[in-house]
């Protein structure tokens, strides 16, 4: 007689700070965002933007939707969306983005791969999708 409604879910809206002087070891997952401001060894996996502030330091694997990186990281990067590289940032190991923004300065000694659809004509006209690795 009367259906039900199904409600969405609503994301997740929280931020998450680790502070100059914290040091965790260990693995992080979040459904929001994190910013780091102190030292994490291990694994970050954050369904939101992470955010690597001047001091801080991870040494392990990111991967998240969006990545604002202004210290340093060792380890492997890995970006559905936006990366952005500020001219503080020291960035060693294996990154695979959607996109990708570097400011003047930054550091990047990686191994970069750019996920993504790029569309390809033929010589017949025809259109060709293709992923694009940089």
């Amino acid at each position: 007689m009367f259906k039900e409604k199904k409600m969405k879910e609503a994301p997740v809206l929280e931020r998450n700070v680790i502070g100059k002087k914290t040091t965790i070891v260990g693995d992080i997952h979040s459904e929001g965002d994190f910013r780091i401001d102190g030292t994490v060894e291990g694994s970050i996996r954050a369904e939101g933007r992470v955010i690597i502030g001047k001091d801080g330091l991870v040494k392990g694997l990111i991967e998240c939707t969006n990545a604002d990186i202004e210290g340093e990281v060792s380890g492997n990067i890995s970006v559905s969306d936006m990366l952005t590289l500020k001219s503080t940032a020291m960035i060693q190991g294996e990154v695979v983005i959607g996109k990708l923004t570097v400011e003047p300065g930054a550091s990047f000694n990686a191994t970069c791969s750019m996920k993504g659809m790029v569309k390809e004509l033929s010589k017949d006209g025809a259109e060709k999708t293709t992923e694009q690795t940089a």
